[in-house]
């Protein structure tokens, strides 16, 4: 027997070679497809995000501790703060008239975490604002059941809406989304579909969608973002929001994980008329420059306004110098 019998032929490796790569490709593929939930929905994330939740008085808010039960059966945990509270000798006084004049803020929240993280933003609706403020915790996240997908956290949206739309006090108050990243999308979506219903939307650092976010957030699988199966696509669902309903953009420069690109992208989508004409951006006012060399629109007679900021990353962009005082301008103008 000469040596080149325990040499494999230039054949067999390269047959052995492209079976290892169509397993690791297939692999990579799979883990893709079956496992993009978990990457796009991560609601463990805090540690104990699925089992502790604040509560809306540890920010001096009283509140009803809600149970949602969607169509496709899927028990929700959300919380309802009605701010039917006056001001000064009358700030513990409850009127529910005073609450059917005041907006109320549908908050949508990001994909990691529950609604009790954000509570410290819906104090300031509620607080600084005088709003009205409705929250949840999407299936899979908190204390709600199930398990998250684009398909089960719409059915959970458009189950709170209902739920808002029915209630004696808040039926016929203005209902104004908020929505942060994933929430962004959520609020895009809902406010497509449910268009007569929603007063105004505001979003920060979202997507224009998922498979346009994976060359930024896991440029390794770029190949493979025909596979994704959670879409999210506010790209096309924005031009079905009406040019009537007023909308807040705001965005950070230093986004890591949205690019800027996308919120700019969902702007000028949004300003565009039926001609495919961009609107202006400001019809009266001017433009201001903040203290961080940020934008701040005059949103006096204007439904597009942006707003960005030059320090402002995924996470943090709502703690930014100018942030709250846009939110709040847009909120008082529109109310």
């Amino acid at each position: 027997m000469v040596l080149y019998d325990y040499i494999p032929s230039w054949e067999t490796v390269a047959k052995t070679s492209f079976g290892t790569a169509l397993v690791m490709v297939g692999g990579t593929m799979g883990a893709l497809y079956y496992g993009q939930s978990a990457l796009i929905y991560p609601s463990g994330i805090p540690q104990d995000s699925r089992t502790t939740v604040a509560v809306p008085t540890q920010y001096g808010m009283p509140y009803d501790d809600i149970d949602l039960i969607t169509p496709d059966n899927v028990k929700l945990k959300a919380y309802l703060m009605l701010n039917g509270y006056g001001h000064d000798d009358e700030k513990e006084v409850y009127s529910a008239a005073r609450a059917m004049r005041r907006p109320t803020v549908f908050l949508l929240h990001a994909n990691a975490g529950n609604m009790g993280h954000r509570l410290p933003l819906a104090s300031i609706f509620y607080n600084k604002m005088h709003c009205n403020v409705f929250m949840l915790s999407y299936r899979g996240y908190g204390q709600s059941e199930g398990t998250p997908s684009e398909k089960g956290i719409r059915i959970d949206a458009e189950t709170a809406l209902q739920y808002i739309t029915k209630h004696p006090v808040l039926k016929d108050t203005k209902i104004f989304l908020y929505g942060q990243s994933l929430g962004g999308a959520v609020a895009l979506d809902l406010a497509s579909r449910y268009a007569t219903l929603i007063h105004a939307v505001i979003v920060e650092n979202t997507f224009l969608s998922i498979p346009k976010l994976i060359p930024t957030v896991l440029p390794l699988l770029s190949p493979f973002s025909f596979l994704c199966h959670q879409i999210w696509d506010s790209e096309t669902r924005i031009p079905f929001i009406p040019s009537t309903t007023p909308m807040l953009f705001l965005a950070g420069k230093r986004d890591e994980l949205v690019h800027p690109t996308h919120m700019k992208r969902l702007y000028e989508l949004a300003c565009a008329t039926e001609e495919d004409q961009n609107a202006p951006a400001v019809v009266m006012g001017g433009v201001k420059e903040t203290d961080n060399g940020g934008i701040k629109l005059d949103v006096d007679g204007e439904r597009r306004v942006w707003w960005d900021c030059e320090r402002g990353t995924h996470n943090d962009t709502c703690a930014q110098p100018g942030y709250w005082e846009t939110v709040r301008d847009f909120v008082s103008r529109w109310r």
